[in-house]
């Protein structure tokens, strides 16, 4: 017999036991704690482990002003989940990468995120979505994905 059927086997049976018997019950049950602690530190073991298996994602920052992207170039692993942050020190600016639909808008002074994945390797070019004065059309981000 298993200890968790033996287990199960006296909790039931404590259980069953009459009213007129909490001392014994409460010892009973007391005694038969020890059993479940190891159970129990393992499956939080097993899940603390999981949790930092997968790890948090990357968290990369890009700060936007007139009329670049800082950094110019960023290089990611396919597959992997990205925490993108756009800063603005000026003006409203926005970051899209088309093929990848990420999207982000972002007030002047101000900061935002997108969480996502990327699923396809190669290289993209985010642009500036919100118009920002007369070198917005420049403004470019090249995205690097790799295998």
């Amino acid at each position: 017999m298993t200890t968790a059927v033996r287990l199960m086997a006296t909790v039931k049976k404590m259980l069953n036991t009459t009213l007129g018997e909490p001392m014994k019950l409460r010892s009973r049950l007391l005694t038969k704690l020890p059993l479940l602690k190891f159970p129990l530190l393992l499956a939080l073991a097993i899940a603390f482990v999981s949790a930092h298996a997968q790890g948090a994602p990357k968290r990369i920052e890009v700060t936007a002003h007139r009329f670049n992207f800082s950094p110019a170039e960023i290089t990611l692993k396919k597959g992997e989940p990205v925490v993108l942050v756009l800063k603005s020190t000026d003006v409203a600016h926005g970051l899209r990468f088309r093929d990848l639909h990420v999207e982000l808008n972002v007030r002047a002074g101000s900061s935002t995120e997108v969480t996502f994945t990327p699923d396809k390797t190669g290289d993209f070019t985010g642009h500036c979505s919100v118009f920002c004065g007369s070198g917005h059309g420049s403004m470019a981000l090249k995205l690097h994905v790799t295998e």
